[in-house]
């Protein structure tokens, strides 16, 4: 059987993303047009001619939130001027971006096709704001509600479940490493910073630490500055060989590692550290040649939890790095220079494709302010749903520069 050693170089060529946000005037159709329309022009296609092969849709929440329960993404493209092409619907919850790019890097390595596109989309702002709710809840085993619910304490019609999972996951973290709620705060801090100096971020204030620490209680150890919003919002990302991606004049970046992994249930803290295993041996890297960092801070505890679980910080040690100023622009290894998910936003389709939005322009050094200097090597970490104790699904993607 052939594995990754054996498939051809893929590159991504362009990317574009919309700003994230509360949007209730425009329609899941006009956000992929932008976000398509970007990412074209940043890859030097133009025209109708877009030589696009293959699309991958990523959506959670267009069945609870519109009704839309199938074929999301052909309905989605009819204003981004890509109907025709072949399209599979990806859903595989706050992963499901990643997991679209996962298997357009499938398509164009393996031969199947030259160019596809990844593309993520969400409208989770209605004015029936249960059904936000609502649907994040799908994430969870239905049969199972009752029994997560005491096991997280908490969830409910009036809230999302998962702030609940989060203070849960925290609170056990707190315990096994001495972090405090002060050291959470830390992290909301400086992943406001730098979402303040991303102009596509759905909130650009600056918080200060007594802010965070003062402001309304969510869940747990958690406040609102350290959780990340529901907002609206479509990413893309264009696929292709080194070749076609010269031939187009864009300025590409590798694609060197992509992986997707599933947990088992009643197991925690092995999903995400197995899939980056197996993302450093498919790059062909450790963890030390990580220059620059976005990560799935639902909440920002998860930020101190994923830099352990994919080795760039031993047990425990991801606490002295955020108090050190490690994790911040200018620091040793910045963590969610886009602001991450709690200042950037939270468009559950879209989010593990902006990421990579992100990271591919910091590779291409053209995220001015929030620059990291030097920035050759970028991963990703993206993960969603939930098994309990763990996720459900993790994946963890690795870039570089050419």
């Amino acid at each position: 059987m052939s594995g990754p050693n054996s498939m051809r170089e893929v590159v991504v060529a362009g990317v574009g993303m919309t700003h994230f946000g509360k949007f209730l005037d425009r329609s899941v159709k006009s956000l992929v047009a932008e976000a398509v329309a970007e990412a074209t022009t940043d890859a030097g296609l133009a025209g109708s001619d877009k030589g696009i092969e293959t699309i991958y849709y990523a959506n959670t929440a267009s069945g609870v939130m519109s009704g839309q329960h199938s074929v999301r993404g052909q309905h989605a493209m009819r204003e981004a001027g890509l109907n025709g092409i072949p399209l599979i619907n990806i859903e595989n919850a706050c992963a499901s971006g990643s997991t679209a790019l996962n298997q357009a890097w499938l398509a164009v390595g393996s031969g199947y096709v030259d160019v596809a596109i990844a593309i993520g989309a969400e409208k989770l702002y209605h004015p029936d704001k249960s059904l936000a709710f609502a649907a994040m809840a799908s994430a969870l085993d239905q049969d199972l509600l009752d029994e997560i619910f005491a096991d997280i304490g908490g969830g409910g019609a009036d809230r999302s479940a998962f702030m609940d999972v989060y203070a849960t996951m925290a609170t056990r973290y707190m315990d096994r490493t001495g972090a405090t709620q002060e050291d959470f705060a830390r992290v909301a801090v400086k992943n406001h910073d730098h979402g303040a100096l991303n102009p596509k971020a759905q909130y650009r204030m600056r918080f200060t630490l007594d802010e965070v620490m003062g402001a309304r209680a969510i869940s747990g150890p958690l406040t609102l500055p350290m959780c990340a919003p529901i907002g609206d919002g479509a990413s893309a990302v264009i696929v292709t060989t080194p070749e076609i991606a010269a031939r187009w004049g864009s300025v590409p970046v590798d694609l060197l590692a992509t992986v997707v992994g599933a947990s088992m249930p009643g197991v925690a803290g092995e999903l995400i550290p197995g899939v980056a295993r197996r993302a450093y041996a498919q790059a062909g890297l450790g963890p030390d040649d990580v220059n620059v960092l976005e990560c799935h801070d639902a909440t920002s505890p998860a930020e101190l939890i994923v830099l352990e679980e994919l080795g760039l910080a031993g047990p425990g040690e991801a606490v002295g790095m955020i108090r050190g100023g490690e994790t911040s622009l200018g620091g040793k290894l910045p963590v969610n220079t886009s602001g991450g998910l709690e200042s950037k936003g939270h468009p559950i389709g879209a989010s593990g494709l902006a990421q990579i939005v992100e990271l591919a322009d910091q590779l291409r050094g053209r995220c001015g302010d929030r620059q990291v200097d030097g920035a050759r090597i970028a991963m990703a970490e993206n993960a969603g749903g939930y098994m309990g104790p763990d996720a459900a699904v993790g994946t963890v993607t690795i870039l570089g520069a050419r």
